[in-house]
């Protein structure tokens, strides 16, 4: 499978990093195809200027700003995301990055008299996250899991009809353990050896 790796933290030494090279080897030695955008390591800016909003439901002037980032969209049968959940969501830059990238005409249809908007990144057939929280599981869920919200439900909507997901997260991270880390990373590097 080809999968695009969207990593999303802004320390190089951070566990956030251990995290996405664990998902980066465990996928290569399972034979897949990988492809990985380091949103802070490449400076991407998530910040939508006036003339590209304008310009967002327009075909073709909405894809300029970002079209090496679609080139790897249309090029992915699977999208997994690293970054850790910050206020229940996900940091700014990678909520950034959904808001620039993801354009009508490229990754969903606009609704018209007749229909409402539909899925065109037919190409996904995968969407994953793993993530760390600082948060608790029953907090979390209290919230509402806003973040896993915004991945599992509103990105797979653009996806494929049968798009499957998974949702990896270690929860109170600020008073994990060495232990309860590491096992953390073996528990993705299971998950993702068995991505098809």
């Amino acid at each position: 499978m080809r999968l695009l790796v969207i990593h999303c933290h802004p320390v190089a030494e951070s566990f956030g990093a251990a995290l996405r090279d664990t998902v980066l080897e465990a996928a290569r030695k399972a034979g897949h195809e990988v492809r990985l955008r380091d949103l802070y390591a490449e400076g991407f800016d998530p910040v939508m200027g006036a003339q590209e909003r304008l310009d967002y439901h327009t075909a073709g002037l909405n894809e300029a700003p970002v079209k090496d980032h679609l080139e790897d969209l249309r090029w992915a049968e699977g999208l997994i995301f690293t970054y850790p959940t910050w206020w229940f969501g996900q940091p700014a830059m990678l909520k950034g990055w959904l808001d620039r990238v993801w354009v009508p005409h490229v990754v969903f249809t606009m609704p018209d008299e007749t229909q409402g908007i539909g899925p065109a990144l037919t190409n996904v057939r995968l969407s994953g996250v793993a993530s760390t929280l600082g948060s608790s599981w029953w907090v979390w869920t209290l919230m509402g899991a806003p973040g896993r919200r915004i991945l599992l439900r509103g990105v797979r909507a653009c996806c494929h009809p049968r798009c499957k997901t998974f949702w990896l997260g270690l929860h109170e991270m600020d008073t994990a353990t060495a232990d309860q880390r590491a096992g953390f990373l073996a528990k993705v590097r299971r998950r993702i050896a068995r991505i098809a």
